[in-house]
């Protein structure tokens, strides 16, 4: 079954897509490709690292200053994030992609996703907007984990008590991860961003793939109808919630 939002009010319906910002090249090319009219906003790559209410808050506090009267839906470009979308509403109907977290959306679907990370386990994944939205200051992958920390950096934001368990506990953090993947989009490529990500594998001792990225479960969000294998279509008087199944998230009234 497909879902189609009513186009009544435009033979262009107009859509507000708010996701996050590793997707800004991927998304933007999306919007300018469609035959929709869709308005952009993008949020801090970092939202799932300060845990599931406040980035819960933040996306909701993006959709409450929607103008629903210029809009006939709102797209969320995330994938549910460590339960960053549980509870999140709206007057207008919410499209969802099904996804655990941004890979899904990068490599265009949850099958591929899961086929690629059961046959390659402890793989840490990079793209053009994991790489561009982290911090040069650092060394990225590890920034990106939270594991270039210092003890005052985890007690600024955690507390004392707190940072003395991270630190313990994130120490060895990487020991999990013996592999790095870069996801080359089809619409762009990123030569220098390939050569740092195969450096930093080889500095680590990991294994090194390119996977081949695919813009069809983003173009699918910005332009529907949307399947039910793949979309979720909250409305008005339901909330989002994860499904703990293969369909990932739920509407509950």
């Amino acid at each position: 079954m497909f879902h189609q939002i009513n186009q009544e009010q435009s033979v262009n319906p107009k859509y507000k897509l708010i996701g996050c910002e590793i997707f800004y090249r991927e998304l933007c090319f999306c919007a300018a490709l469609s035959d929709n009219i869709v308005d952009l906003s993008f949020l801090p790559k970092g939202l799932h690292n300060d845990g599931q209410e406040v980035m819960s808050r933040k996306i909701q506090e993006e959709i409450d200053q929607v103008e629903t009267s210029n809009y006939q839906a709102i797209l969320l470009g995330y994938g549910l994030c460590n339960n960053g979308l549980l509870g999140l509403h709206s007057p207008l109907p919410l499209v969802v992609p099904r996804a655990h977290d941004c890979i899904t959306l990068l490599l265009g679907s949850k099958e591929q996703y899961m086929e690629y990370f059961n046959n390659h386990p402890g793989t840490y994944f990079e793209s053009s907007g994991w790489i561009e939205r982290g911090d040069a200051s650092k060394d990225s992958l590890s920034n990106q984990l939270g594991l270039s920390w210092t003890y005052d950096e985890y007690a600024a934001k955690y507390g004392e008590e707190n940072a003395h368990y991270l630190m313990e506990m994130l120490g060895d953090g990487l020991k999990n991860y013996s592999n790095l993947a870069f996801i080359d989009m089809p619409f762009k490529r990123f030569a220098e961003y390939e050569r740092q990500t195969q450096v930093e594998a080889q500095s680590r001792d990991w294994a090194y793939n390119k996977l081949a990225g695919s813009m069809d479960l983003l173009m699918r969000l910005v332009n529907g109808p949307w399947n039910e294998d793949d979309f979720l279509v909250v409305q008005p008087e339901s909330r989002i919630m994860p499904s703990h199944d293969e369909g990932v998230v739920k509407a509950v009234e």
